[in-house]
């Protein structure tokens, strides 16, 4: 806490504006929260730790859905934790984002005419923290609209000094421990940005292309091969074909003549090969195909590079100079021309890596890079969660946890950038490598150089639960705060940033896990369940919404959708119904302090309360009791729509009216109401707050007069059960119902006035006579009264008497049309559903469609049935 923390709080009022304004209310809140050191962590404290770590944006970012509904699972969490006592640590921070950062500056450059190499390495990178301090951490103003109890304090970014020493230490250890090497291998390479970049970085799309089939070689030695990059074929070493493909079993081992080049090429056999795709046969290009790589290294082919980085041919001949994609079609034609052609498919639509930042399609290319060797790391990972050191929630997501790390390949970690954490080594001129730690002095003297490249961002990221403690110093913070208790990420990128962080944090920590639990969500789609782009017309800019409906709003709408691991749709309409409920918990309040609601003192002996009392008391704990277990479980929609319908439907529709009748009379009876209100509202709020901050806060210290509901206490089931007054008030509840459907069924108006006969003796409804007629507007009985409906429910009996207010001939009327229009419907889709011919032509869905158009002419006649029994004689 800071100072102002002990601040006396302002005066509470008792009083709140008629309608409740987001946009008065949060943008102050979360400053006042903020001065007040609310979400500070102390690592000096005795409290239980409980930490979780932003999975850090990008600083060129801004704040998309994605990170909203993840910052409002893991605020929620942390908020709670709070309340619950623990000193509780959300870790912010950025990330430096290689790449993408490098990029935007890039571009900033190209409008002066100017490019990185005009300016020199060193003076490009002082341009790229210059645009950082004036541009960068938009999403750190966004955090703050959202709500995020972040300790500010603590943030962190990942090329910080305190970071950058973490990332020296943790290379040069990996380097002595043979984890990190240097080596010739194919790398997903960026023609645009001139890098390497990793697998999380390539997004791969459907893309028109061409699948041209070409013969080599003539005669019965000849064999044809398939391919939607005939340019590599400048750069083939071998045709290869399955060792048990009897079609080519003569030809393994003799060479074929390549077409275009005056070079011979061998046959080999591999089990690589699918003898079922296509003619059974493939042209290997080492340099420029992955899995050809690893056949050229089995069967010990050369690797010919064909293009450089910017994709532009250099093997020698008439292609050369030509751009890849310029290459493609000359090569064809070249090969028509020689009558080499089989076959030719265009469009063929295949799907095609692109580079994640400037959509240029990525090409594999043989290089020379820094790779770490993971695999006594990634052995590692696995056996933390295998051993049940590290949870995976939801369960079901181990298995692709483990298809991932039990098959992990070494991981390149060089990118050809200037802006990230150098590589520390340095070259010698006699060919020496020196691999510097953070507290050495790198070599010097003539010849000497340090490696141009520099690593890759996830190696950064992946120490992020640790090196923003301050490792490798042994602090008191790291000795508090690790490990993390859990980390809330999508599962999107469980297999590159959550890997990473459990293999270094293994390593670093001395076998201690980063974290307890790694728990999964989904990704945030529109209402049709499509993903969000700007390309497809249906991305959201979260801060609109915000700004129409409150934060609270957005936040709810996002939380009520997060079931485990599953995508969560969202759509305009469900943030205008969560800004609905925001304004009913908040009329509802207005209610219970005009009538008296209270916290002070305690609750009333059960003995002095009402049926209504005790029922809304014991539905309470229960919800209390289901709200813990979802948060355990990371439930976070079960929580969330376990609150809205008992707020609205229980406590506002039910608990709020049937306490009318009691204020209205006053006494005794009503003092024990205005507590029991205040303390549903008391603990009603606390349980809303981690998802809906802002308005929880206003009304819960307007009505108790606390300092904050941030610090304020985490309600506990009392274990306060009253299964009695729980089934009196489901009868109550019965017979209201009822009889509202009934009215509205015969057309009645919501406040017509009917003159009704209660029969309550020897039910439990009895005390209820008033609050029954109120709700009902049941007026009593007259002398000329005449039973024309009686309804039988819950035991009781409601006589009303319609004489006065409907035309019954014109209703039984009315009735009698739509049964006979019901009995129609239901008469059509029997016969077409008992059509054997139908059934058997008919789609599903329209099968489907049928059958449902069946069961709801069936529900319409049973309803109007029985509301025909309900009249009274024409």
């Amino acid at each position: 806490m800071t100072e102002n923390a002990s601040q006396q709080p302002p005066a509470p009022t008792t009083e709140l504006p008629t309608q409740y304004a987001p946009a008065d209310v949060e943008g102050p809140l979360y400053e006042r929260w903020v001065e007040r050191g609310y979400f500070e962590a102390d690592a000096k404290s005795d409290k239980p730790p409980y930490t979780v770590v932003i999975p850090p944006p990008n600083v060129t970012g801004s704040l998309h859905l994605g990170h909203a509904f993840e910052h409002t699972l893991i605020d929620a969490l942390t908020r709670r934790k709070r309340m619950q006592g623990h000193e509780t640590l959300w870790q912010p921070g950025m990330d430096h984002a290689g790449i993408a950062t490098q990029n935007v500056v890039e571009r900033e450059l190209a409008k002066e005419g100017k490019s990185r190499h005009d300016l020199g390495r060193e003076a490009f990178v002082e341009r790229v923290w210059q645009w950082k301090a004036e541009s960068g951490g938009q999403i750190s103003g966004q955090m703050r609209r959202l709500g995020d109890g972040v300790a500010w304090s603590r943030e962190r970014f990942t090329m910080d000094e305190g970071l950058s020493q973490a990332v020296q230490t943790i290379f040069k250890r990996l380097y002595d421990d043979e984890l990190i090497y240097r080596a010739e291998r194919i790398i997903n390479w960026c023609p645009r940005c001139l890098t390497a970049i990793s697998d999380i970085e390539v997004e791969y799309q459907d893309d028109d292309g061409e699948l041209v089939s070409m013969r080599y070689g003539d005669g019965d030695d000849s064999i044809v091969v398939a391919t939607t990059r005939a340019e590599t074929m400048l750069g083939d070493t071998a045709v290869a074909v399955h060792p048990d493909d009897d079609r080519y079993r003569h030809l393994v081992g003799t060479l074929v003549k390549l077409p275009l080049t005056d070079r011979s090429i061998p046959v080999v056999a591999d089990e690589h090969v699918d003898p079922e795709f296509g003619t059974g046969a493939v042209k290997v290009t080492p340099a420029h195909d992955p899995n050809d790589f690893e056949i050229g290294q089995r069967h010990g082919l050369p690797s010919l590079t064909i293009m450089d980085e910017h994709a532009v041919i250099t093997a020698h001949g008439p292609f050369q100079g030509l751009d890849r994609l310029e290459a493609r079609s000359a090569i064809v034609a070249a090969l028509r021309a020689e009558g080499r052609i089989v076959a030719e498919k265009r469009p063929y639509v295949h799907s095609v890596g692109h580079c994640s930042r400037c959509k240029t399609t990525i090409e594999p290319r043989l290089s020379m890079q820094w790779w770490v060797k993971v695999g006594p790391l990634a052995k590692a990972a696995g056996d933390a969660v295998r051993d049940g050191r590290v949870k995976i929630h939801p369960q079901e997501m181990e298995k692709r946890y483990f298809d991932w790390v039990d098959n992990l390949h070494d991981w390149c970690i060089s990118r050809q950038l200037w802006w990230g954490h150098r590589i520390p080594v340095w070259y010698g001129p006699d060919g020496e490598v020196v691999c510097v730690g953070p507290d050495e002095q790198p070599p010097s003297g003539e010849g000497w150089r340090q490696d141009t490249d520099v690593l890759d961002t996830w190696f950064s990221s992946g120490l992020w639960p640790f090196s923003t403690l301050g490792w490798p110093e042994r602090t008191e913070s790291l000795a508090k705060f690790y490990p993390n208790s859990v980390l809330v990420t999508g599962y999107d990128i469980l297999f590159f940033w959550v890997a990473r962080m459990m293999m270094f944090g293994l390593y670093a920590m001395d076998g201690t896990p980063p974290f307890h639990t790694i728990a999964l969500h989904g990704m945030v789609r529109d209402q049709f369940g499509k993903k969000m782009s700007k390309s497809f017309g249906n991305a959201v800019n979260p801060l609109d919404w915000m700004d129409k409906y409150g934060s609270d709003a957005l936040r709810f709408t996002l939380a009520r959708g997060a079931n485990p691991g599953v995508d969560v749709p969202i759509g305009e309409d469900w943030v205008q119904g969560s800004r609905n409920f925001a304004n009913k918990l908040w009329n509802a309040t207005r209610f219970a302090l005009m009538n008296g609601a209270t916290v002070e003192g305690p609750l009333p002996e059960p003995s002095a309360m009402s049926s209504t009392d005790r029922w809304i008391l014991s539905r309470l704990n229960s919800v209390v009791a289901e709200v813990d277990a979802y948060y355990d479980d990371y439930q976070f929609a079960k929580l969330s729509d376990t609150l809205f319908h008992f707020a609205w439907d229980e406590v506002f529709d039910w608990y709020v009216e049937l306490s009318k009748t009691v204020f209205q009379a006053g006494g005794e009876p009503a003092k024990v109401s205005q507590r029991v209100l205040g303390e549903v509202l008391d603990v009603t709020l606390k349980l809303l707050h981690p998802v809906v901050p802002f308005v929880t806060e206003t009304l819960w210290t307007t009505l108790t007069g606390g300092e904050s509901i941030v610090i304020a206490d985490w309600p506990a089931d009392s274990g306060f059960r009253d299964a009695a007054a729980e089934r009196e008030i489901s009868s109550l509840q019965s017979v209201i119902t009822e009889v509202r459907r009934f009215r509205a069924d015969q057309g009645l108006q919501p406040g017509q006035r009917v003159p009704a006969r209660l029969t309550l003796d020897g039910t439990s409804l009895a005390p209820h006579e008033t609050a029954i007629r109120q709700l009902l507007r049941l007026q009593p009985e007259g002398d000329s009264f005449t039973a024309t409906a009686t309804l039988p429910v819950a035991g009781a009996e409601v006589a009303l008497d319609l004489s006065g207010t409907i035309d019954v001939a014109a209703e039984r009327k009315r009735l009698a049309k739509d049964l006979a229009a019901a009995e129609k419907e239901k008469a059509q889709a029997t016969a077409k559903l008992g059509n054997e011919a139908f059934l058997a032509k008919a789609p599903d869905q329209v099968v489907d469609k049928i059958r449902t158009r069946l069961a709801k002419a069936e529900e319409d006649i049973t309803r109007i049935q029985s509301q025909l029994e309900k009249l009274p004689p024409a």
